[in-house]
Parts: structure tokens; sequence; C-alpha cells
């Protein structure tokens, strides 16, 4: 029953901020639900693999071809190029240990709350599809 609910929340996940009114309903009405299975969907994923995945922001300096204008021997402006050292910021993935113990304690109780937000979520989908029932083509 869980796989049917989220198969029939897929396209809500896709096209979140657009679509039908029935679909802007749906999204705006199950957003909890949402959050908690993609929460739970990490946790797992943390799980599998051992490890979390976590980003930082570090600063590089690369080689950039930098623009100047200098004038000629005739007065006349010109524009060139000369290569300059430019800082550029550079998000960065690295691993995290996780305490599998308290992952999993995270899973279960992420879990138990997804259980009990599925029939609020479930007729939420009902009512927005009773409220804007959409033609077929």
């Amino acid at each position: 029953m869980t796989r049917n609910i989220l198969l029939a929340l897929m396209p809500v996940l896709v096209v979140a901020s657009c679509g039908t009114p029935q679909e802007q309903c749906i999204s705006r009405n199950t957003s909890e639900y949402r959050t908690v299975s993609k929460l739970l969907a990490g946790v797992e994923a943390n799980l599998a693999r051992g490890y979390a995945w976590e980003e930082r922001t570090v600063m590089r300096t690369q080689w950039e071809d930098c623009r100047y204008v200098w004038v000629d021997k005739d007065g006349n402006r010109r524009l060139g190029y000369r290569p300059c050292l430019r800082d550029v910021a550079d998000t960065e993935r690295y691993r995290v240990p996780i305490d599998p113990a308290a992952e999993t304690r995270k899973r279960d109780n992420l879990l138990a709350r997804k259980q009990a937000l599925m029939p609020a979520a479930r007729a939420a989908v009902d009512a927005c599809q009773a409220a804007y029932p959409e033609k077929d083509e």
C-alpha cells in the first residue's frame, strides 16, 4: 500500500511548483508526508552505505583570462587579455561517519511518522482528486 501511495504522489514530486490545479492541491496538502519520505530515503541510504555525505564550500584560486583596457601609441583604446588569479567558490562533498544505532533509531522514528501521516496524505489526495477532477484526453 505504501508503494501505491508513493507511486500516486510521484508526479506531484516532479511538478511540485507547477502543474494542474489538482497537482498543486496535492502538493500543498502532502508536503509534510513528502518531506518525511525524503528524509527516510536519506537515512536508509546512509545505513546502506555506512556513511553520510556532507557538503562544504571551499575557496580555490585558479588562473583565468582577465580583460584590461590599454591605450596604443596613437591614443586608441584597446581591449586585451592577460592571465590573472581569481578566487572561485567550489562545493566539495565529503564522507562523514555515522552511528548505525542512532541512524537505525532515526529510521524507525521516521518510518513511524510516515505511517502516521499516510492516512491524512491519502485523504488529501482523494479530496484533491474529487475537488479538481482531470479530464481524460
